[in-house]
């Protein structure tokens, strides 16, 4: 494959053009305000890691909320914070990342997480993201997937349940199975962004401890 033939899955330049006509013409659905509802921001940052275009996954540390699972680097609202701030924010503090809106490509659907928040996944398209700096509070460990791994056939595993239903694993490598929120949120974004089919994920099956 020529350099001019590179298609979105292995450019980045051609990734944020298809990323931003897809994303722009996605009608993302927006959890609605309700009593205890807390709002949170994530970040679909991709980058090139070594010559390949790839999204950012964090394990967060093991201690605090959500400890030793796997995410993307994100976090809660501030007072007065919009999802897209609040994103860009927590990706310069977990990762030290600094991204600002003219990186943003769009954004997919708020995710209704079992712990009580509305996650909001934004994605974003860095050409020289700087140097990895993770918080040692927060992030455990920094790993990027790429965007054929994302696409190909056999990332996505689901898994019957005995109560009915299917629970989603998003197989990322032999340790890594992200289960939702952030594996929905990471199939949404391979099946909106990078396969260009519209689907939801606001009903997917979440495993008893993301509630925590």
């Amino acid at each position: 494959m020529t350099a001019t033939s590179r298609g979105p899955l292995d450019d980045l330049t051609a990734f944020r053009a298809l990323a931003a006509e897809r994303l722009g013409s996605f009608e993302h659905t927006t959890v609605p305000d309700a009593p205890g509802l807390r709002r949170a921001g994530v970040v679909l940052c991709a980058v090139d890691h070594g010559g390949v275009p790839s999204i950012i996954v964090i394990k967060r540390a093991y201690r605090g909320r959500n400890a030793g699972q796997w995410g993307l680097p994100g976090g809660r609202l501030e007072d007065g914070e919009t999802p897209e701030a609040a994103a860009l924010r927590e990706l310069h503090e977990e990762i030290g990342l600094t991204a600002g809106p003219g990186d943003v490509l769009g954004r997919l659907d708020d995710f209704p997480a079992a712990s009580g928040f509305a996650i909001t996944p934004i994605v974003v398209a860095l050409d020289d993201p700087g140097t990895l700096a993770p918080s040692a509070d927060e992030v455990h460990s920094v790993h990027h997937t790429s965007l054929r791994k994302l696409a190909a056939d056999d990332t996505p595993k689901w898994v019957p349940q005995p109560g009915g239903g299917r629970l989603l694993q998003m197989l990322l490598g032999p340790h890594s199975r992200v289960h939702a929120p952030t594996g929905a949120m990471l199939w949404q974004f391979r099946e909106v962004v990078l396969l260009g089919r519209q689907v939801r994920v606001a009903d997917f099956l979440q495993p008893d401890w993301t509630r925590h």
